[in-house]
C-alpha cells in the first residue's frame, strides 16, 4: 500500500493502527511463466508489458518500510507462511 491509502487506513482504524505493507516480487522470467500459464486469449503481450510496468511502479513508489517477499521457485505454502511471520503477526498473539 502507497502512503497516500495508509491515511485512509489511520482515519478509519485510528492513528495507533500499526500498518505493515508486504510486496511480493518475482524476477521477470518467473512473472512471464506464471503468465503464460494461465493466458488463454491473445493478451499475453499485454499482459507481460502491464506486469512488467506495474512491478517497477510498485518498486519504485513502496515506502521504504515495504518487506519485500520473494516469490521466485516457492511453493504458494511456502510464501503463504512467510507473510505473517514477516509481518510479526504470529508474534504478536
Amino acid at each position: 500500500m502507497l502512503d497516500a491509502a495508509a491515511e485512509r487506513f489511520r482515519r478509519a482504524m485510528g492513528a495507533d493502527v500499526r500498518i505493515v505493507r508486504v510486496l511480493l516480487t518475482a524476477a521477470d522470467a518467473t512473472a512471464a511463466e506464471r503468465l503464460n500459464g494461465r493466458e488463454i486469449g491473445g493478451e499475453l503481450e499485454h499482459d507481460l508489458a502491464n506486469s512488467a510496468r506495474k512491478a517497477r511502479l510498485l518498486d519504485e513508489r513502496a515506502p521504504g518500510d515495504t518487506v519485500r517477499v520473494v516469490t521466485d521457485g516457492r511453493s504458494v505454502v511456502d510464501i503463504a507462511s512467510e507473510v505473517p511471520a514477516t509481518s510479526g503477526w504470529l508474534n504478536s498473539r
